[in-house]
């Protein structure tokens, strides 16, 4: 039985200063700041998710911020252009409120869809674009509103080293369905009302290379651990050299490079975000799992102090 993931779960990015990942994301985009965590594998950097208010995936996107490291090179292998959705009739607010903080940014059309292109503080590339799928963000933050809240993924660009290949893995595999294509880029979707558009670069280009300003890996829903474990059969089954599961605390993941060589990852919708806390008090203090809370104190002096502001 072919197997279908709903849509994009979260996508991991690298970047520089954790506080000004945080008054970016949190204080400009006007995102909830989740999740205060570790790097699992670098427990001595922080893990930070942003997403709506509830944290449901396919609203997620997370950070290893490493202040004073070297810069990455956004290219093939890479998800190339992070893109967010919100309301229709929201684009003009956005406009406002980037000029408002001296954020350069473009309009552009893809696939019929007006689209607000611009650079976050450390190079990633971010896209806004209206449509009426998904409910609203109930989430405010200072003059961004339900009415205009970013309500999660639009969807994301990727850049291949070998397009085609990757575009078997996006329909043969992850169950995607080819759309259209205009110019050189193939839209795939997926059944979700949110993370469901992927655009995937069909011309080769630059190899990227990793570091801050470039997205580590995506990561794509499965439903429950029954159902990620038979993803982890189905990915081997086509050929994919894929992880053990590993506990990541608010999910289960296993991870698979596909011949393009971007970094793909399936991610258990459940437990979530608020296992660990309240669904009021996601976000407003470092969360550890198991391991490490018994480093709390050399961790918490080790870490860089962080708040929204």
């Amino acid at each position: 039985m072919k197997k279908h993931t709903a849509g994009i779960h979260h996508i991991t990015a690298i970047v520089g200063h954790p506080q000004e990942n945080i008054d970016f994301y949190a204080g400009v985009l006007g995102l909830r700041l989740v999740k205060q965590t570790v790097n699992f594998d670098d427990p001595g950097t922080y893990h930070l998710y942003f997403g709506d208010k509830g944290g449901k995936p396919g609203t997620i996107i997370t950070f290893f911020p490493w202040a004073n490291a070297y810069q990455g090179r956004i290219g093939d292998g890479q998800v190339g252009v992070t893109t967010y959705v919100v309301p229709e009739g929201a684009l003009p607010f956005w406009v406002n409120r980037l000029a408002k903080y001296s954020i350069p940014f473009q309009k552009a059309e893809r696939f019929g869809e007006q689209v607000i292109q611009f650079d976050d503080p450390n190079g990633l590339h971010i896209e806004l674009v209206a449509r009426a799928k998904g409910g609203h963000n109930e989430w405010s933050f200072g003059e961004v509103t339900p009415e205009v809240a970013i309500k999660g993924f639009g969807g994301a660009t990727l850049f291949s080293s070998h397009p085609e290949e990757t575009a078997k893995v996006l329909t043969e595999v992850m169950g995607l369905e080819k759309l259209a294509t205009e110019g050189d880029y193939t839209r795939f979707t997926s059944s979700a009302e949110i993370g469901n558009t992927v655009d995937l670069k069909t011309v080769a280009g630059q190899r990227g290379q990793m570091g801050v300003g470039t997205v580590h890996h995506i990561a794509w829903r499965a439903q429950d651990n029954t159902d990620h474990l038979e993803w982890q059969e189905y990915v081997m089954n086509h050929g994919q050299h894929v992880t053990e599961v590993k506990d990541r605390n608010y999910f289960n993941a296993i991870y698979f490079r596909e011949p393009g060589e971007i970094l793909f990852e399936i991610a258990t919708d459940p437990p979530g975000f608020a296992h660990d806390e309240t669904p009021e008090t996601m976000g407003s203090q470092l969360m550890l799992p198991p391991q490490y809370e018994q480093h709390r104190e050399q961790l918490e002096r080790t870490l860089i102090p962080i708040k929204v502001r």
